[in-house]
């Protein structure tokens, strides 16, 4: 059973729902191409890089061998979450308990695909780097980090689909100093507005700090305590058959409606772009 409010029905609420004290940000279907379909495996088989010869005028050439390497994304994981509503918690209440809490359910739901996805993107990218000692918490250190990002994917087709940084929300430091102090124009746009969503031509993503963690989420390990991600947008593939579902069901013994939210999920950084993803340690 829940634990209702002990104002009941006398007071007037600030909500017709109450009101979820917290939400993080959520980020992946902003950096990560998503596929809803009900198909529980999608295939990418790739072909090697061919790399053309440069010669004098002779018309001769040599004959290459080519090969095909399968690749897919297997839909192996669910984020699921359930709470009982009894019918006399609906009826006591002046809000609408059910409606509310499947919309926060739902959101419970959806920050765990959040930090699946984010977890496993930084997990196998195949980029690397490290940032000078003290990360992005050090503002001398944001160009020369920036800098060196953008260079890791420069001169790449791809990168015409804009680039990301994924941070935690204890970096800012370092990005709002170094924007208050650098150059006027951009001194003047942080002063003004705070902390800057785009450097350098590069979407800037906050996320709560534990975002990046060292655990086991589903069926893979991870160990990304002190990581953050940088890369290409569009590059990894996360597939979520139907989205995020929600299922109502009497139980017996009991009134009311026990309801339960779910959403399964699987995840590919398709193995010819992992090198436009980088995962970045920090020093």
């Amino acid at each position: 059973m829940g634990t209702m409010s002990t104002y009941g029905n006398r007071d007037k609420y600030f909500q017709s729902q109450y009101d979820i004290v917290l939400r993080n940000a959520l980020t992946c279907e902003k950096i990560c191409d998503v596929n809803n379909s009900d198909l529980k495996r999608i295939q990418n088989p790739y072909g090697g890089q061919p790399t053309a010869t440069i010669q004098a005028v002779a018309g001769t050439y040599s004959v290459s061998a080519w090969t095909v390497t399968d690749d897919a994304l297997t839909v192996t994981d669910e984020v699921i979450y359930s709470e009982h509503v009894f019918a006399h918690e609906e009826f006591f209440a002046v809000f609408d308990i059910a409606a509310s809490r499947i919309d926060n359910m739902m959101y419970a739901v959806a920050f765990g695909i959040d930090k699946f996805v984010l977890n496993n993107l930084c997990e196998d990218a195949t980029g690397a780097y490290t940032t000078p000692t003290g990360g992005f918490t050090t503002p001398s250190n944001i160009n020369e980090i920036m800098g060196n990002l953008i260079s890791k994917v420069a001169g790449y087709q791809d990168a015409y689909k804009g680039t990301f940084l994924v941070i935690e929300n204890t970096d800012i430091p370092g990005f709002a100093i170094a924007g208050a102090t650098n150059g006027f124009t951009m001194a003047d746009s942080v002063l003004n507005n705070g902390f800057m969503n785009n450097w350098m031509g590069v979407d800037i993503y906050v996320v709560r700090s534990g975002t990046f963690v060292d655990a086991t989420l589903g069926t893979t390990t991870v160990t990304n305590a002190s990581h953050r991600v940088f890369g290409v947008k569009g590059v990894a593939t996360y597939a979520s058959p139907r989205g995020i579902q929600y299922d109502e069901k009497q139980v017996t013994g009991k009134t009311g409606r026990e309801i339960v939210v779910f959403g399964l999920v699987g995840f590919k950084l398709w193995a010819q772009k992992a090198g436009l993803i980088v995962d970045i340690t920090l020093a």
